[in-house]
C-alpha cells in the first residue's frame, strides 16, 4: 500500500513559505520583548509541526484509520471548539473585537476563502495517499511561485520578471527533485499541483482582504473565523466520500484517547505560531519553516523509509536555495554572509582548535553522506541484506 499522510488543517501554518493562516506584522515597530530565548519558541514551533506529520502518519499508516478528510475535518471541528471557549473565557483572542466583521463581511470574504482551503486539504490529503513524504515536502517549495503567479494573475500586484527571475531557481530545483523521484506517482502528483494552486488562490485573497487596516488578524483570531466554515465544508465533503464507510470500528481501533491527543497537538500548532511571530518576527518564521522542511525531509527518510536520491537531494538543495533568496534578496544575504564571515574569524581567533575540529567534522559528514548514498551501488549485496542509510538515500 501505497504511502499515506494528512496534512491537517494547521500543518501548511508550519510551510515556510506560506502559512495557511494570515500571518501579518504591525508595521514601523520592533518584536515585543520575548520572555525566553528565541530559540525555544523556534524549537517549540518545528517540534510541534513535524509532530502533527508523524502522528497524521502514525494514524493514517500504522494504525490503518484509511480516513484523511475525516481527519482533517476533526481537527477543524477541535479547533473551532477550542477557539470559542478561548474567545468567552480568556483574553486571548480579545483582539478579533477589533475586526469589523460582520454576516455580510462572513459570507462575502470568509466563506470563498473558506472553500479554496478546504480545496487545498483534499487535495493535499489525497496526494499522500500516492507520493512519499519526502517528495512532498520538496514539491511544497514551489507555493512561493504559484503565489506570486496567482497575485498577478488576479490583479494584487504588477508582473515583475525579475522577481519571476529570481524563483525560477526554486522550479528549477523541484524539477530536478521529480526527476529523481524513484516512486512517482502522476494521480499524486497532480493532486499536490492541485493544492498548491488552490492554497495559492487562498493567500491571495487572504491578502487583498488584509490590505485595510481594519482587518490585521494574526493566526489564531483567523483560525476563529476560518474553522467553522471550512469544518462545515469539509465535514460535507467527507459525508458524501469518506462517511459511508467510517465505522466506530475504526474510531476504537485507532483509539478516541489518540485521536484527541492528535487534534491537541494540531491546535497546539497554532497557538505556537502566534507566540513565534509575537516574539520573533514572520522572517523567524520562514527560516524557520525551511529547516523545519529540511527534519522532516530526514525524518520521512528514517521513520517512514522513503527513498531519497542524490540528485533529489541536488534538486531540492537548490529549490531551498532559490526560496532563501527570494525572501530575504540579495542585500540581506551579503549583509548576514558579511556578519558570519565576521564572527566565524572571531571564533577562529578565540578557539582556533574548535574551528579546526568543527571543519574537520563537517568534511568527514559530507564524506559519508557521499560514501552512504553510493553504497547500493558499490556493494549491493551487501546493504540489501539489511535496511541501512545508503538504503534510505536511493541509488
Amino acid at each position: 500500500m501505497a504511502d499515506e499522510k494528512v496534512r491537517s488543517s494547521i500543518d501548511a501554518a508550519r510551510d515556510p513559505a506560506q502559512p495557511v493562516l494570515p500571518v501579518t506584522e504591525k508595521p514601523h515597530t520592533s518584536p515585543e520583548p520575548a520572555s525566553f530565548h528565541p530559540a525555544v519558541y523556534i524549537a517549540t514551533w518545528i517540534t510541534l509541526s513535524s509532530s502533527v506529520i508523524v502522528f497524521n502518519k502514525y494514524i493514517l499508516h500504522t494504525a490503518k484509520f484509511e480516513f484523511p478528510i475525516f481527519l482533517t475535518t476533526w481537527h477543524l471541528v477541535f479547533a473551532t471548539f477550542m477557539t470559542q471557549f478561548l474567545a468567552r473565557f480568556t483574553t486571548i483572542l480579545d483582539s478579533r473585537k477589533k475586526v469589523p466583521m460582520t454576516g455580510r463581511v462572513y459570507l462575502r470574504a470568509i466563506v470563498p476563502i473558506g472553500v479554496f482551503f478546504s480545496l487545498s486539504l483534499i487535495c493535499g490529503n489525497k496526494a499522500y495517499l500516492y507520493l512519499s513524504v519526502a517528495f512532498i515536502q520538496m514539491l511544497k517549495a514551489t507555493t512561493p511561485v504559484a503565489v506570486l503567479v496567482a497575485t498577478w494573475g488576479m490583479g494584487i500586484s504588477p508582473p515583475n520578471m525579475k522577481t519571476l527571475g529570481n524563483v525560477s531557481f526554486i522550479v528549477i530545483g523541484v524539477v530536478i527533485a521529480s526527476m529523481g523521484e524513484i516512486q512517482f506517482n502522476m494521480t499524486g502528483f497532480l493532486y499536490q499541483c492541485g493544492g498548491i494552486i488552490f492554497e495559492a488562490i487562498r493567500l491571495v485573497m487572504v491578502q487583498r482582504i488584509l490590505s485595510s487596516a481594519e482587518f490585521k488578524m494574526d493566526p489564531l483570531v483567523s483560525l476563529y473565523y476560518y474553522a467553522p466554515a471550512c469544518a462545515v465544508m469539509n465535514g460535507i465533503v467527507c459525508l458524501f466520500t469518506e462517511f459511508s464507510e467510517l465505522t466506530m470500528v475504526d474510531v476504537y481501533r485507532v483509539g478516541t484517547f489518540t485521536l484527541l491527543a492528535n487534534a491537541s497537538v494540531a491546535f497546539l500548532l497554532n497557538v505556537s505560531v502566534v507566540f513565534l511571530i509575537g516574539k520573533t518576527s514572520s522572517l523567524v518564521l520562514t527560516l524557520s519553516g525551511v529547516l523545519k522542511d529540511i527534519l522532516l525531509v530526514f525524518a520521512s527518510m528514517f521513520l517512514f523509509r522513503d527513498p531519497v536520491t542524490l540528485v533529489q537531494a541536488f534538486g531540492y538543495g537548490i529549490a531551498l536555495a532559490g526560496l532563501i533568496y527570494y525572501k530575504l534578496g540579495a542585500e540581506k544575504l551579503r549583509e548576514y554572509f558579511s556578519q558570519g564571515g565576521m564572527m566565524w574569524g572571531e571564533f577562529g581567533q578565540r578557539r582556533p582548535a574548535a574551528r579546526k575540529l568543527v571543519v574537520f567534522g563537517l568534511a568527514l559528514s559530507c564524506i559519508f553522506l557521499v560514501l552512504v548514498g553510493l553504497a547500493p551501488r558499490l556493494a549491493p549485496e551487501s546493504t540489501d541484506k539489511y535496511f541501512s542509510i545508503g538504503n534510505m538515500v536511493g541509488s
